[in-house]
């Protein structure tokens, strides 16, 4: 049985289900519907048992209970933001083009990008850009934003670009990136609670493992490695598990020229050790 945190398209599902087998099993969880859709169809004509599940990934141990799973053989966890919902513009994640500030990978949550920065104090946006983003101009940004969104100018990409230019003059900007890229990453992370409790939802995942099993990790962010790590280093203190990858594995250069957006991918594994139990 193999879990699929984060199913996206499905091609690393199918990649997985193919080498477990007809009498394998797999249970792809997202929070993306339209993502399940997409994965149902690629993996429809791949034999193996298969369960799709719309929910976060860190609802796995939950889900497993209620479908009457205790352990599992193997876990993948991709954090990454699938790309589809950088090409669906309307879908407010790109700051190529115009659209509603929405951001939300689930659609059926409640609170959209434009809420929360309607919502949230200087303080808190500033905190946002600088931990999620690393942005180092979030206190001119999150003052431009304060000041545009009191004239209703903060419900838009368009909005949002605009105060960043606005606040940030071309003399401090990276010339390596659009200005507006680390504040769009910082509220999408934000909107998405992408880094809430994720390292001790690895962790609680991670006992789910049945003797012998393994998890991956494939973080693109330095929040999503840390907790990984952090994660893993907790296993294995227990005696139970045993990292496989004293460093992060990274692309070759081959791969970065074939796949750039595996540029910044840093992966990880741990497996659970089988122990011996005494029956004597």
């Amino acid at each position: 049985t193999i879990v699929d945190g984060t199913v996206g398209h499905g091609g690393h599902a199918a990649e997985m289900v193919r080498k477990t087998g007809p009498h394998g099993g797999l249970i792809a969880f997202d929070w993306d519907e339209s993502m399940i859709a997409r994965a149902s169809e690629l993996l429809d004509n791949i034999p193996g048992s298969k369960n799709f599940v719309h929910a976060d990934y860190r609802r796995i141990p939950e889900i497993l209970d209620g479908i009457g799973i205790d352990k599992v053989d193997a876990v993948l966890l991709d954090f990454g933001v699938n790309l589809e919902h950088f090409d669906d513009v309307e879908r407010g994640f790109s700051f190529q083009g115009d659209a509603p500030l929405d951001m939300r990978m689930d659609r059926s949550a409640k609170e959209t990008a434009a809420a929360w920065l309607g919502r949230a104090t200087e303080k808190e946006i500033v905190r946002v850009l600088r931990e999620y983003g690393g942005e180092r101009h979030a206190g001119l940004i999150a003052r431009e934003i304060v000041r545009r969104r009191k004239e209703g100018k903060m419900r838009r990409t368009s909005d949002l670009v605009a105060a960043v230019e606005s606040a940030v003059p071309p003399r401090l900007r990276e010339k390596r990136i659009h200005p507006a890229t680390r504040t769009f990453q910082a509220i999408r992370i934000q909107v998405n609670r992408e880094l809430d409790e994720l390292q001790s939802a690895i962790e609680g995942i991670a006992m789910r493992l049945s003797g012998g099993g393994r998890m991956v990790t494939l973080s693109y962010h330095s929040g999503e490695d840390a907790a990984a790590k952090n994660a893993f280093r907790e296993l294995a203190k227990s005696g139970k598990f045993q990292v496989l990858t004293k460093t992060p594995l990274r692309p070759s250069e081959g791969e970065i020229d074939e796949n750039p957006s595996s540029r910044s991918a840093k992966l990880r594994a741990i497996e659970r050790i089988h122990i011996q139990e005494n029956h004597s």
